[in-house]
């Protein structure tokens, strides 16, 4: 069987979707997103996330490179990754620019 290969844009939407897939992370970016400044604090003080859950999910949006953080003892600052978050806006955009709904109709 042939190896199918995916094109890099193809990968990064996918890399961004999947970050993006669960409702956890969509509070927690919404919530970064509307700070005028890095947070410095707690994400489970201010959402409503289970404190044993909230690492994980910023593990994966950091991974996805839609957060960054870093350690600032007591505390660690989050912030939006503003070049990966544009790219993401970029793609997205471009990706449901694709199809319009005029083509194909199934119904």
């Amino acid at each position: 069987m042939a190896s199918q290969k995916y094109t890099d844009k193809q990968i990064e939407i996918a890399r961004f979707a999947k970050a993006l897939s669960n409702p956890a992370r969509i509070a927690i970016l919404e919530f970064l997103a509307s700070q005028d400044t890095c947070f410095f604090g707690d994400i489970h003080e201010v959402l409503p996330i289970a404190k044993a859950t909230v690492s994980q999910h910023l593990k994966e949006l950091k991974e996805a490179g839609l957060i960054q953080g870093e350690i600032e003892a007591p505390k660690v600052k989050y912030c939006i990754q503003r070049d990966n978050w544009n790219l993401a806006k970029s793609i997205f955009g471009e990706f449901f620019r694709i199809y319009n709904g005029e083509k194909c109709r199934c119904d």
